[in-house]
């Protein structure tokens, strides 16, 4: 007798929202999406995109922390855009359920067809991304759900940078998480379209190298290019998270740009 994958439903943000997830296979969301979502940081009625969102952990956050944001999951894999809706359909966010929606849909489709598939033109106020980070040449995972989520392709920031400034209002901000390596070619993306290009690095510990970068970026803005702080997710020689990411992690706080 054969039944539905194994998964299992997290709670985030100290329960005040819940994920269903497959377990032992596909993508887990955990803190590089917390991190995302902590980048939107407006508190007026705001229609944000969170794209490639997976089971929607990054939107549920965002929408978790920010009462007056209407969010929108696009997600390409069948399977895992039904993990977002049986998410948002969870008992437990009951409570925001009437704010988030999930649309299956490529965000690198263009023109007409990309409006066609429900990412309208300039129709968001924020759009955020945690796009596939692996490099092609990366040791694949024989999980082909796993692999879809991580795996990048040529090409890749450069169409979903382009699709963000297509369905975003002139000056609305795009964020995003990816590795450090990848700096060059999310700035070459950004291209005209964004500007104001604010960039975090974020270091396991003191002394460690980043292994992830926090990106945002104003649509249409001509300001320049500024390196932030670094952000270091743990104590050093402990597994404890720093007090700014643990605020970060369970909704406390937002991480503003400045």
């Amino acid at each position: 007798m054969t039944g539905r994958p194994a998964e299992s439903i997290d709670a985030f943000h100290r329960g005040a929202f819940h994920v269903v997830q497959p377990k032992g296979r596909g993508h887990r969301a955990g803190m590089d999406a917390m991190l995302l979502a902590a980048l939107v940081a407006d508190p007026s009625a705001i229609r944000v995109a969170d794209l490639g969102a997976g089971a929607g952990a990054a939107g549920l956050a965002v929408a978790s922390r920010l009462a007056n944001a209407q969010v929108v999951l696009f997600e390409r894999s069948p399977e895992m855009a039904d993990y977002a809706r049986r998410s948002i359909l969870l008992p437990e966010n009951a409570h925001l359920a009437a704010r988030v929606g999930v649309v299956e849909a490529d965000v690198t489709l263009t023109a007409k067809a990309r409006n066609d598939a429900g990412l309208a033109d300039e129709s968001f106020h924020h759009v955020i991304m945690n796009p596939p980070f692996n490099d092609a040449g990366d040791r694949r995972t024989p999980d082909a759900l796993k692999a879809e989520a991580h795996a990048m392709t040529d090409g890749l920031f450069e169409r979903w940078i382009r699709t963000a400034g297509a369905i975003m209002i002139p000056g609305g901000q795009l964020s995003l998480i990816a590795r450090p390596q990848s700096i060059a070619e999310i700035i070459d993306a950004c291209g005209r379209r964004f500007g104001g290009i604010e960039i975090t690095a974020i270091h396991p510990r003191p002394g460690e190298n980043a292994v992830r970068i926090l990106v945002t970026a104003i649509k249409g803005s001509r300001a320049r290019l500024s390196l932030r702080s670094a952000l270091i997710m743990h104590e050093e020689g402990s597994h404890k998270f720093s007090p700014l990411v643990d605020d970060f992690n369970n909704g406390r706080a937002a991480y503003a740009r400045l």
